[in-house]
């Protein structure tokens, strides 16, 4: 077997949270390695859909020390525009990124963690997890639903209205990839969009920008002890990006209740009806993808980790960096993980007792 190479710090994930993190561990002047189980740069964005477009705009979306270049005629940024930038930021910071490394295990050896891989073994006083979701797909358990003869996919493997094009089908989801995915398909098939209760559809100059400000005055205001007042819109808000607001034009971009349970040709509503169905689009989001973390023992039975800022309260040499809000407002976003690594990035110098260098 192998010797295990040793380094300060390890990051587990090349995508965005990743890279941020590497940022500020390359200002620190730590001797650190970023696993990548990815074949290729850009983390989750080059398999997202064809069309996915973010709902803030670029200079409100960028990774730190470099903002994403703007979007020919100040749209909002695509697919391939984020995946290019995440492949370029990497380069213009020559950031350590080893891949394709699947972890499979971190574990406790003596006073360091070991990171097992498939390519070999990493031991290192620190290690920050930041895999996301990506690899986890959230689909509920409805009735009924293996038994369900039409097409089952998650937002993560769908690909082009084209695919679907004729069907009838169910988009299953109140989020901005719900609305997206339903606003394209309802050009060319019989697309009905389910959701828990009705969306929040925001005026046209509220965008993605204008929430995470909003949701970080919130939380401001509660860390200082002031009324932070009504919330004036979420990060789950429907954000009126150009193909959603035309569907919203013609009519469109409304809703359903779900219903009860599937059968073998389509579902049940709650009324009793049956309505048939050729396929269901779930866009029902992620879990954390924490099962590399099991042999520590610190996931919760809600599947999280209990965290102190970004270190997990159970095993010190972890942090967590990028999975929702519980490691940082909004810190699975482009715009909300620079705070998040570099919160991470303080605390992992605290712990080392090295002398503070400026993360500004």
């Amino acid at each position: 077997m192998a010797e295990a190479q040793s380094r300060q710090v390890v990051v587990i994930g090349g995508g965005q949270s990743g890279l941020a993190t590497g940022y500020f561990l390359r200002r620190a002047g730590l001797d650190f390695e970023i696993l990548d189980a990815n074949w290729k740069p850009g983390g989750a964005w080059p398999s997202a859909w064809d069309s996915l477009h973010l709902f803030s705009p670029a200079q409100s979306s960028s990774l730190p020390g470099w903002p994403m270049p703007p979007v020919l005629g100040e749209g909002y940024p695509g697919r391939d525009h984020v995946a290019a930038y995440l492949a370029a930021y990497e380069e213009r910071y020559r950031l350590p990124v080893r891949r394709p490394v699947r972890v499979e295990a971190v574990e406790r050896a003596g006073d360091q963690l070991l990171v097992r891989t498939d390519a070999g073994s990493w031991t290192a006083s620190a290690v920050v997890s930041a895999t996301g979701g990506a690899s986890r797909p959230f689909i509920p358990d409805y009735p009924g639903r293996v038994t369900f003869g039409g097409r089952q996919l998650h937002s993560s493997s769908y690909r082009s209205p084209q695919d679907l094009a004729g069907q009838r089908v169910l988009v299953v989801g109140g989020g901005n990839s719900g609305a997206q995915i339903l606003a394209e398909l309802s050009l060319v098939a019989d697309a009905t969009w389910v959701t828990p209760e009705p969306p929040t559809l925001l005026p046209d100059d509220v965008d993605g920008r204008v929430l995470f400000e909003r949701a970080t005055e919130r939380i401001r205001a509660q860390q200082q002890g002031r009324d932070p007042g009504p919330p004036l819109g979420g990060l789950g808000d429907i954000v009126m990006v150009p193909p959603v607001s035309e569907a919203r034009d013609r009519g469109a971009l409304h809703s359903v209740r779900p219903f009860v349970r599937h059968d073998p040709r389509g579902v049940v509503w709650r009324d009793g009806s049956h309505c048939p169905v050729d396929a269901v689009i779930w866009c029902t989001g992620f879990r954390p993808a924490l099962e590399h973390l099991a042999p520590l023992g610190v996931l919760e039975p809600d599947g999280r980790i209990a965290v102190q800022g970004a270190q997990c309260v159970r095993e010190p040499r972890l942090w967590l960096v990028g999975y929702g809000d519980w490691t940082g407002v909004a810190s699975a976003t482009l715009a909300g993980v620079t705070r998040a690594a570099r919160g991470a990035v303080q605390e992992i110098q605290e712990a080392a007792g090295a002398p503070p260098v400026s993360m500004a």
